[in-house]
């Protein structure tokens, strides 16, 4: 795979290109401020992480990277924040597999450093230490979602 400026050239008559990249929807919550800034921070921390695609029209898609992190001190939220990045993508002349793993991995891969910076952003901007969340392998967990699929498929 070769990139051009945000132009895909995979397969001979293969075509991806960025339309659009946005934020779809953003919700932060700090239930249990303001005493939580009372306390040292030592948070536990946990990321979900889940995406969608959706034909708009012929080889147009939008891919949603919906991701949600929960600080909790002592049992107690200190935040929760969830983000829905998205993304307008024209994919065409691609077979049916290498456009599940365009969907389901490289979109979310582009994705994701959008999502990222709108979440350290937010949760600086609430008055709490920078998040940087840690790079995410959407091929790994792409394969493990077809094979999990496979694996249903055969079960039934």
């Amino acid at each position: 795979m070769s990139d051009t400026a945000g132009n895909l050239q995979t397969a001979p008559g293969g075509r991806f290109v960025i339309q659009k990249i946005y934020v779809k929807d953003v919700s932060f919550e700090t239930p249990n401020s303001p005493q939580v800034f009372m306390e040292k921070w030592e948070p536990e921390v946990s990321l979900q992480i889940n995406n969608s695609a959706a034909v708009l029209s012929e080889g147009v898609h939008e891919v949603t990277l919906a991701v949600t992190v929960t600080a909790k001190l002592t049992g107690k939220v200190a935040y929760l924040i969830e983000v829905q990045q998205a993304g307008i993508f024209n994919a065409t002349g691609f077979s049916a597999s290498d456009m599940g793993a365009i969907l389901g991995s490289y979109c979310p891969n582009i994705l994701f450093p959008f999502v990222r910076e709108v979440i350290s952003d937010v949760v600086t901007k609430g008055g709490f230490p920078q998040l940087l969340l840690a790079p995410v392998n959407f091929d790994a967990l792409y394969a493990q979602h077809v094979q999990q699929s496979s694996s249903q498929q055969v079960a039934h």
